[in-house]
């Protein structure tokens, strides 16, 4: 039960987009199973981690277009 707490802080945190909590029905997420969170959490970081590449990307050729 308390990996099952952490998970949820985790998915709450991850869904954030400047790092502060955000509030989920904790109600909601008690129906899920513990391997369920886990899915959630690496999906939410998969889209986190995809999210700054492209931001990345983003900002290097706008970098390159002004530099020239």
């Amino acid at each position: 039960m308390e990996n099952k707490k952490a998970l949820i802080k985790e998915i709450q945190h991850l869904i954030t987009v400047d790092g502060t909590n955000t509030d989920i029905n904790p109600n909601y997420l008690e129906y899920f199973m513990e391997e369920e969170l886990e899915e959630i959490k690496n999906e939410l970081l998969i889209k986190k981690e995809n999210t700054n590449k492209s931001t990345k990307e983003y900002v290097n050729e706008l970098y390159e277009k002004l530099a020239l």
